[in-house]
């Protein structure tokens, strides 16, 4: 199997604090969010430090609508953001059983300022701590290749614009 985690990264147009900003906010999600599964925050806050929990509405086709749960593991002003999802709530009952069970997978942001106007933003997935069902089903990470392409190139819009 390969690698457990993922990670791709893009050169933006834009400071590093620009993009944090949309990052350590929940709310903008949905937006930046390359699998379409994220519907929206269901509080608006601002992630401000390790600890936080933010929770999203979400939705895929196999288990229908729920709720994640995503404590802030790592938190860096304009540099780093990482948490750790937790299913909260669903209405699938055949998922009942996954509620409150932590997989142990993280998904985070790091940003690496470039110059005064450019950024390289790595977006990554990783379930190296993550029981083996989970590794397999996302391929250790590589499942979701095309979604963090498409999260980063969303990003690079909602930050510089078409």
């Amino acid at each position: 199997m390969a690698e457990p985690r993922i990670s791709l990264s893009r050169d933006i147009a834009a400071p590093a604090g620009r993009i944090f900003s949309v990052l350590a906010r929940p709310a903008a999600h949905p937006d930046v969010d390359g699998t379409g599964m994220l519907r929206t925050a269901v509080e608006d806050m601002v992630i401000s430090k390790v600890g936080d929990v933010f929770a999203m509405n979400m939705f895929n086709d196999e288990m229908g609508d729920y709720v994640m749960e995503n404590r802030v593991v790592e938190f860096e002003p304009d540099r780093r953001i990482v948490w750790e999802p937790v299913m909260r709530s669903i209405e699938n009952p055949e998922f009942q059983a996954d509620v409150g069970e932590p997989a142990h997978h993280q998904w985070g942001w790091q940003l690496e300022q470039l110059d005064a106007g450019r950024t390289r933003v790595t977006e990554f997935f990783d379930c190296s701590r993550s029981p083996d069902w989970l590794q397999k089903a996302v391929k250790g990470g590589e499942r979701w290749r095309p979604e963090i392409e498409a999260s980063l190139e969303n990003l690079e819009r909602l930050v510089v614009g078409s």
